[in-house]
């Protein structure tokens, strides 16, 4: 269960203000049409739906683009948004349906089709890009459209079909606007979200402002919102300090999280559980020094997930000893069953088994300004290399070129965090890795592939727990990931905004419409 912490002293301050003039908290109409900067240190690789599959660019989708469905707080199932209503056809969970919602228009008053539905699904799978998030829709056979209708036909039963149109993958474009068979690569989007985008500078800016055209799930779009992109959680902090924004959020540096006061009357924090997660991933092709599962599985007893959670981040995470979070259906331990404890002796009889030349030479790369990842690189380096087993280069890279380097096979480990697509074990299984799955280690197991598959049959999830079970007893035997930590939801707001709360809650949605001023 989400759990949040909100400043008690800012609440029973408010309330003690209401009772001798309540008036004067109520949003003035200057400030209704007043901006709310957020800040953030999450990227954003493409405005375009088919060529963005990361946190940062589909933050931005959410407010910008409707999908046919949506998300509702803490909701586990998806509700209408661009549809009227949505369905399967019958029992064999083969045939999705959806009616869409009247009156709803793009940016140019052009009036929102079916087709322009299946054009968007269509052009996903159609581009395919190497950073997309075609992977998403593997299951997906082909699209059509009638009236106002769309039907989606799939190649194998998948219960978890909605959820997936309820993400970035389901953002629906005008289909006017967009090329079939290629992204969009200037600065502009035309969507049906809560909110148009007026002005955007890549790592810098995206200027959103309420659309009074929308219709969807949403009741009343927000304040106008400025999001403002920074290199690293240093200079996040030092726009927070400065009063240069209203809101920061993924990702201030673990020292400052840690030392976070609820109760400071100068801020409101709010600290939720997430389903948000980070592995470090292994390169299994042939030819990369990790090739050999004896050697990842040496990796796997010489990482040391507690030390890393308390000295880099201050305990502001919790070790992960499985492919599937805390809180998600069918979560395991799978990797503390089979490494119960740091073991460099068993690491040593692997790699002598293996044959290979010690000390394992390979490179570790990681997205530049991502939260604390050159810390956490510099100290599993050092955990790896301390044994003598192993010799670790760490290079950093930018976002777009470091998620091009491992879409490609280019880098021998990489660590990503991945916060999911919808709450579902699913999110964490095809993706992360089934064949051809976004994060691309080379790894492909048919039984895996096969638990997959085989998990998406279920339309009572808890029926999928044994599939989720197995999946993972294999990631932990075939290591084609090491999984690090699970995250905390850290949202700081200056006293005079509220909503931060619910910003994010591990639904994949974040709902800048949710901030007001007080």
């Amino acid at each position: 269960m989400r759990s949040i912490r909100m400043r008690i002293l800012a609440t029973l301050l408010v309330l003690a203000a209401v009772g001798v003039g309540g008036w004067q908290l109520l949003p003035s109409q200057q400030d209704e049409n007043r901006t709310i900067t957020v800040g953030t240190t999450d990227a954003v690789t493409s405005l375009d739906p088919a060529g963005a599959y990361d946190a940062g660019s589909w933050a931005l989708f959410n407010n910008v683009y409707q999908s046919l469905l949506t998300f509702e707080p803490g909701g586990v199932a998806p509700e209408p948004d661009a549809a009227q209503s949505c369905g399967f056809d019958g029992t064999d969970l083969k045939t999705y349906r959806c009616e869409l919602r009247e009156g709803l228009t793009f940016p140019s008053g052009r009036v929102m089709t079916a087709q322009d539905v299946k054009y968007s699904f269509d052009r996903v799978k159609r581009i395919k890009s190497d950073v997309g998030p075609s992977s998403l829709l593997s299951t997906l056979a082909s699209v059509s459209a009638s009236g106002r209708t769309v039907t989606f036909r799939l190649s194998s039963p998948d219960a978890t079909f909605p959820l997936k149109v309820a993400t970035g993958a389901g953002a629906i474009v005008d289909r006017e606007k967009y090329p079939a068979d290629a992204l969009r690569t200037d600065n502009a989007v035309d969507g049906t979200g809560p909110y148009t985008l007026t002005a955007y500078t890549k790592e810098k800016e995206a200027v959103l402002a309420p659309n009074t055209q929308y219709k969807g799930a949403v009741k009343g779009t927000g304040r106008p919102v400025e999001l403002r992109y920074f290199a690293d959680g240093e200079a996040l902090e030092s726009a927070w300090k400065e009063k240069r924004i209203d809101v920061a959020t993924r990702t201030l540096p673990p020292e400052v999280l840690a030392g976070l006061n609820v109760a400071d009357p100068g801020q409101r924090v709010s600290e939720a559980d997430s389903s948000e997660i980070r592995n470090l991933y292994l390169n299994t092709r042939k030819g990369s020094p990790l090739h050999d599962v004896r050697v990842r599985q040496a990796m796997a007893w010489l990482i040391d997930r507690e030390r890393l959670a308390a000295t880099v981040y201050k305990g502001t995470v919790d070790p992960l000893f499985s492919l599937i979070p805390t809180g998600i259906t069918g979560h395991t331990t799978s990797f503390f069953d089979t490494y119960p404890k740091l073991n460099p002796a068993k690491a040593r009889v692997l790699l002598s088994e293996a044959g290979v030349s010690l000390p394992v030479r390979f490179t570790y790369g990681y997205g530049a300004g991502r939260g604390a990842g050159a810390a956490e690189a510099a100290e599993i380096k050092r955990q790896l290399e301390e044994t003598g087993l192993f010799k670790v280069t760490v290079k950093s890279y930018e976002w777009t070129d470091f998620q091009k380097r491992w879409a490609s096979g280019k880098l021998d480990a990489y660590a990503v965090g991945w916060v999911a697509d919808f709450p579902d074990p699913d999110t964490y299984g095809g993706p992360l890795v089934g064949t051809d799955g976004t994060m691309n280690t080379g790894y492909s197991d048919k039984t895996v592939d096969r638990l997959i598959t085989a998990s998406q049959q279920y339309a009572d999830r808890s029926e999928a727990t044994k599939d989720f079970r197995l999946l993972q007893e294999a990631v932990a035997r075939d290591v084609p990931a090491i999984p690090l930590w699970q995250a905390k939801e850290y949202v700081v707001a200056s006293e005079e905004v509220g909503g931060g709360q619910y910003l994010s809650d591990g639904t994949g949605v974040f709902r800048l419409w949710r901030l007001t001023w007080i």
